[in-house]
């Protein structure tokens, strides 16, 4: 019984809030209407909020409290998740108020926005890239901004999925026995994050790969597809002279420069 009664008061308070929302958005007094703007915003209620704003645009326009209300209009969107529409709002807010002091804040936040929209590793990373390049711009067009270091750590953490995503691909083909199509994609991961910590674990998996590749190969195309293991395995310790995985490394090498003597005999 309290849960009915709980749920009919609760539907009689909205229905109630819902009722004076209405009367407030139908008004003409846009001095009124932009003061219930900001009111309902402070108390976070961002649908409400953004609904007003946007209503009173085209009579608050060029006054003096038109840059406060596309401010909170921006942050109306973001506060309700629609990082979309926020990510829009903020660049026109830099667009429309380029002298503002609240410029770097929106420039940073419309960054931001790609970041929340970034997906799980296995989707399509555009919105990653895009954080990328903005967080980057950010740091260009900002230098001795506070944001800076956290612009720069996000964009570190994009890499990381990037990073992450590539490796996943390479490992895919590698599992499923497309051995050569692996070597690629792993040295491809090696080369596009050369300083990640783990590319001499990428650089070991080029190797394997290319081992399996060999040895699965016909017998006039081993001496060929061995000689390009032993090449992987001198670039790995050249690159690599401190990794753990050396003495695996060096087995790879002396087990192709076996088949090779034999291949050639």
């Amino acid at each position: 019984m309290n849960r009915i009664l709980l749920f009919l008061v609760s539907v009689l308070l909205l229905t109630a809030c819902s009722n004076k929302f209405s009367k407030i958005f139908k008004s003409k007094d846009y001095e009124y209407k932009h003061k219930m703007a900001d009111k309902y915003y402070e108390q976070k209620n961002y649908n409400y909020a953004q609904q007003l704003f946007e209503d009173i645009f085209p009579y608050i326009k060029g006054t003096t409290g038109y840059e406060d209300a596309y401010y909170k209009f921006a942050y109306s969107y973001y506060n309700q998740g629609d990082y979309l529409n926020a990510e829009n709002f903020f660049k026109s807010f830099v667009e429309n108020f380029p002298v503002s002091p609240k410029g770097e804040e929106c420039d940073f936040m419309r960054a931001y926005c790609y970041f929340k929209q970034s997906p799980k590793i296995d989707l399509d990373q555009t919105n990653t890239n895009k954080t990328i390049g903005l967080m980057q711009t950010f740091i260009n067009t900002h230098p001795s901004s506070a944001k800076s270091k956290e612009a720069a750590s996000i964009i570190e953490k994009c890499r990381e999925k990037l990073e992450a995503k590539e490796y996943r691909s390479a490992e895919l083909y590698y599992n499923l026995d497309f051995y050569k199509a692996a070597a690629i994609a792993f040295g491809n991961v090696s080369d596009n994050f050369p300083d990640s910590k783990k590319a001499d674990v990428y650089k070991l998996q080029v190797i394997k790969s290319y081992f399996k590749y060999a040895g699965m190969s016909s017998e006039q195309k081993q001496i060929e597809r061995y000689e390009k293991v032993v090449a992987e395995c001198a670039d790995f310790a050249e690159r690599f002279n401190d990794s753990k995985y050396l003495e695996e490394v060096a087995k790879y090498k002396t087990q192709s420069n076996n088949f090779l003597k034999n291949l050639k005999k």
